[in-house]
């Protein structure tokens, strides 16, 4: 009798599903690019896809993954040149794509904040208007072609990453793209099609030469980024992709040392007067958040290639979680106790990726690297997302990219 309680209590659960994994391919972005026209070619397929996640059964606290890949035309052939000249144009496609997703959710209640809702990250494909790839050799495939956000489409299809669903915008350049890409990844996979929106190409007429003072020949292999990351949300995401993409490749066969991505996390003794401090998340769920988020666009191999360490040591950054991948990639989450952390004790760094708005503490850094003698780091910024081209957008949009407004928010409900 007990048997056969247990096996109707069975019976009787809910299915269990679990949290769906997709991918989206979006054709290759319009020419030139804008806000405005990102918004005309991708609204469309966005909706469509973040709609889908969002209603998806799936387990409670199961946050919905989907990764956006973005066929970038100006970084095909150049994934190894110093990523400075390809900083500006590529974070203003990041940065207006991200946006477009907040406005998507915001106009149409989908959650990207909870742990139950879906989280969009942005990948980076460097990929030919025109879908004519270079066929790689498998023979020679270095482990630094691995490294991301940006990679070729040859190192996304063969990632292995379990995408329930392989979702393809139906217009000539989406379904050229989903060939290439099946070429290489291989048949069986569930594939949907949604629909595109307009793409524009215009041919560009001459331009001038780049000045060459806002030009930087450097390719860096240490960089660093700081912040609270508490709650990481959308204007993090475009953060931490920026400086990520910052961090050069090496050669084949140079033997120097790893290439670093340093990451200073602020340490919970800082944050004690932060508003809504009762739900701020601790130093560590921060780090594993972060980490969770930058290892997805930062390694393409497999996910259990990573070694981890965790460091105790006195003086100042001592507490910190080293990430070693097989790239001789390195990522440090440093717990800093001050407004500069590792990048005034660490002479190596030679990059830091700061937000608009805090533009004079990339000057301050400097200055005291100045005074230990140090070199001064390269500075790029990242831009303050809004929505101030959108008519139809209320406080909602900026409370996707707020960590206080999320903990205020939590306040509320609890």
């Amino acid at each position: 009798l007990r048997l056969q309680s247990l096996v109707r209590h069975i019976a009787a659960m809910p299915p269990s599903h679990k949290a769906p994994r997709a991918l989206l391919l979006l054709p290759p972005v319009p020419a030139p690019s804008s806000y405005a026209a990102l918004k005309a070619a991708y609204q469309s397929p966005l909706f469509t896809v973040l709609t889908a996640l969002a209603s998806a059964p799936r387990r409670a606290q199961d946050r919905a993954l989907l990764e956006i890949a973005l066929p970038c035309p100006h970084l095909y052939g150049r994934l190894h040149a110093p990523r400075g000249p390809l900083y500006d144009p590529t974070q203003s496609l990041v940065a207006d794509l991200y946006k477009l997703i907040c406005v998507i959710a915001a106009n149409n209640a989908i959650d990207t904040e909870d742990a139950d809702g879906v989280d969009a990250r942005v990948v980076l494909v460097a990929y030919p208007r025109d879908g004519k790839l270079v066929q790689p050799s498998q023979d020679t495939f270095p482990e630094h072609e691995l490294q991301g956000p940006a990679v070729d489409l040859y190192t996304l299809a063969k990632s292995q990453r379990p995408w329930d669903t392989i979702y393809s915008v139906e217009c000539e350049q989406g379904e050229s793209l989903l060939k290439n890409f099946l070429s290489y990844a291989g048949t069986g996979r569930a594939v949907k099609r949604v629909r595109g929106g307009i793409v524009t190409v215009k041919t560009p007429g001459p331009s001038a030469a780049p000045s060459k003072s806002t030009i930087s020949p450097t390719n860096h292999l240490s960089v660093a980024v700081g912040g609270t990351f508490d709650h990481l949300h959308t204007g993090h995401k475009l953060l931490l992709t920026m400086f990520a993409f910052i961090l050069g490749r090496r050669s084949t066969g140079n033997e120097q040392g790893p290439s670093t991505l340093t990451v200073g996390i602020t340490g919970d003794a800082l944050l004690v007067n932060k508003k809504y401090a009762e739900h701020l998340q601790s130093w560590g769920d921060r780090q594993r958040a972060v980490h969770d988020f930058l290892a997805s666009v930062i390694y393409f191999g497999p996910s259990d290639n990573e070694a981890y360490e965790e460091l105790n040591e006195p003086g100042p950054n001592g507490h910190a979680v080293h990430v070693t991948y097989p790239s001789k990639l390195v990522t440090k989450y440093v717990e800093i106790s001050d407004p500069f952390g590792p990048t005034i004790t660490d002479e190596s760094i030679t990059a830091l990726v700061i937000s608009l708005e805090t533009r004079s503490g990339g000057t301050a850094v400097n200055n005291k690297r100045a005074e230990k003698g140090f070199a001064p780091l390269e500075l790029f910024e990242v831009a303050v997302l809004d929505a101030s081209e959108e008519e139809s957008v209320d406080e909602t949009f900026q409370s996707k990219l707020s960590s206080t407004e999320i903990r205020r928010m939590r306040c509320e409900r609890t």
